[in-house]
């Protein structure tokens, strides 16, 4: 049985278990807290990062290198586009979502969710400003421009579209949402993400896990 260590509330892990679950793929969660100096997991996982997945004798760690491995031994149903230059701009998608679009949204998160419930302080609303109001219009003027007005990115859904929309996802966590008059396209990729079933069996789980429901 393949084992994924990790936490509902984080965007990567969060990619890791709906692949596992839209291709249907049994597994066990171990709860493991990312950075927490803890030397068995790093053991396994040097950098401190989750998820990890164990397979056997298979050790992976980082969640791109995961939902490919996944993509490669399980690929039926596929989550990733078949054709060339699709393939590349769901790569593109994928380490955009997972790069700065996934740190500002972890900014917003760490400030208005993570500072007052975890660590009894006042979030810092100017640096949530600079965000939602300097770094955030610029990615979401391109991704208005990228991402189809109804559907997903490559017609059916893939990893792209979750990559995409998981940032905004831990935005919402925090009382952001993208602002559907001026980015329908990317408020209405994030609604029907949201509501791929799979996505929405892992968002309730996390929302039970973090204390919103």
């Amino acid at each position: 049985m393949i084992k994924i260590y990790g936490v509902h509330g984080s965007p990567f892990v969060r990619k890791v278990f709906v692949a596992l679950d839209f291709k249907d793929i049994p597994y066990d969660i171990v709860a493991q807290m990312p950075f927490s100096g803890d030397k068995d997991y790093l053991k396994i996982n040097p950098l401190g990062k989750v998820p990890t997945l164990v397979d056997g004798d298979l050790t992976l760690g980082d969640s791109k290198v995961i939902c490919r491995y996944l993509e490669a031994a399980y690929p039926e149903p596929a989550l990733y586009p078949s054709e060339l230059k699709e393939k590349a701009m769901a790569d593109w998608y994928e380490d955009l979502g997972g790069g700065y679009l996934s740190e500002l949204g972890a900014g917003i998160f760490f400030q208005r969710f993570m500072r007052p419930f975890a660590f009894k302080q006042e979030p810092d609303e100017e640096l949530v400003a600079k965000i939602t109001d300097k770094k955030l219009p610029p990615m979401l003027d391109y991704l208005e421009g990228q991402v189809p007005a109804d559907g997903f990115v490559f017609g059916d859904f893939t990893m792209a579209d979750l990559c995409i929309v998981s940032p905004f996802i831990n935005a919402s966590y925090a009382g952001y949402e993208v602002d559907s008059s001026r980015w329908p396209s990317i408020a209405g990729l994030i609604a029907r993400v949201k509501e791929q079933p799979q996505v929405k069996a892992v968002l309730a789980k996390e929302a039970k896990a973090l204390g919103l429901s």
